[in-house]
């Protein structure tokens, strides 16, 4: 893990220090180079020259490796929040509560922050001041994420953000020293079961709570009903596994490696609902899914080009609603003395 930037040298940590402009209003829904129709990085398989890596967990890993766009950030963050089990707030507000030392603020990681949409989420949630640590191995979305972060907390206190770039795979207690919540978006399943047993040490080595969203679940459901609907989310979650990562069974296995180092596991689901106001998503998460599942069953592909255009119809007709099952984990560590 590499140290904090410094804020008089880095961008990112500094909106004054450059104009910003937003990744959306830049180029849209469309990674600038792209041909129309084509996935967003993030959304499906989607190589190409320029493409930026984002919670890229192993060095030496796959070339296949997950990767984002700010785009595709952009374009799920409203459906993001939507989904985020805020029932999950009030033990996470009562362990905060009680934990020791926290008189000069919350401290948070959010770990593969992306361009910052759940300190935008939760934030605003939560009281008192707070000092948001954002992590992630792209600089650029960095930059996004700390000049676009919240400015006050649910109370009206100060929020402040400082930027890590680094490996979230490679947690250690040392890592989180100070911490009082670990956060994250879409990263339980993108981990290997190693990695989520690291996560789960480092969460209970510092004594601190962890707020895990939207892990895939494994599970859609798409209205009305086609017949390959079952073929491709078999084909999907198989791509999802793929490599050693843990893809729908993620949220097992976090709750388990929690579970064994003492904490309170808390799960709720948090399902993307789209309908005719998230056409865009939709079509993305299509082509993205779909792509994936031909990805991992070749065999598939001529019928699943039927089938996507079949369904990217009925979206753009608004006659298509989607439910993509996630679950959100909130894991109550035991406190330790060294916490805050």
């Amino acid at each position: 893990m590499t140290a904090a930037t410094d804020p008089a040298t880095d961008p990112a940590t500094d909106p004054v220090t450059g104009p910003v402009s937003d990744p959306a209003s830049e180029s849209g829904s469309v990674t600038p180079g792209a041909e129309p129709g084509s996935v967003i990085p993030g959304a499906g398989p989607a190589p190409r020259p320029g493409e930026r890596a984002t919670v890229r967990l192993r060095e030496d890993g796959p070339a296949d490796a997950p990767r984002y766009a700010p785009e595709w950030l952009q374009l799920r963050e409203v459906a993001d929040a939507e989904a985020r089990a805020a029932l999950l707030l009030d033990p996470l507000r009562i362990r905060l509560a009680n934990l020791p030392n926290v008189h000069g603020g919350l401290v948070v990681h959010d770990l593969g922050c992306g361009t910052g949409s759940m300190g935008r989420w939760l934030a605003p949630r939560l009281d008192g001041a707070q000092h948001w640590v954002l992590h992630d191995r792209d600089p650029y979305l960095l930059h996004f994420a700390a000049v676009a972060s919240p400015h006050a907390a649910a109370d009206g206190s100060r929020v402040s953000v400082e930027t890590r770039r680094g490996d979230v795979a490679r947690l250690t207690p040392d890592s989180l020293n100070g911490a009082h919540l670990v956060t994250a978006s879409a990263l339980l399943d993108v981990l290997t079961h190693e990695e989520v047993a690291t996560l789960a040490a480092a969460c209970a080595g510092a004594g601190c709570p962890a707020l895990l969203t939207l892990s895939v679940a494994g599970r859609v459901d798409l209205t009305p009903a086609h017949p390959m609907d079952a073929e491709i989310t078999e084909a999907f979650n198989a791509h999802q596994r793929r490599d050693g990562l843990l893809g729908p069974d993620a949220v097992d296995v976090a709750c388990e490696a929690f579970g064994e180092r003492g904490a309170t596991v808390h799960v709720h689901p948090s399902a993307w609902r789209l309908g005719p106001e998230h056409r865009e998503l939709t079509a993305q998460w299509l082509r993205g899914w779909v792509g994936a599942a031909v990805e991992q069953r070749p065999e598939l592909k001529e019928r699943a080009e039927s089938y996507l255009a079949e369904r990217l119809e009925a979206c753009a007709a608004g006659e298509l609603r989607v439910v993509v099952h996630h679950s959100d984990l909130l894991a109550l560590s035991r406190p330790t003395g060294g916490a805050g």
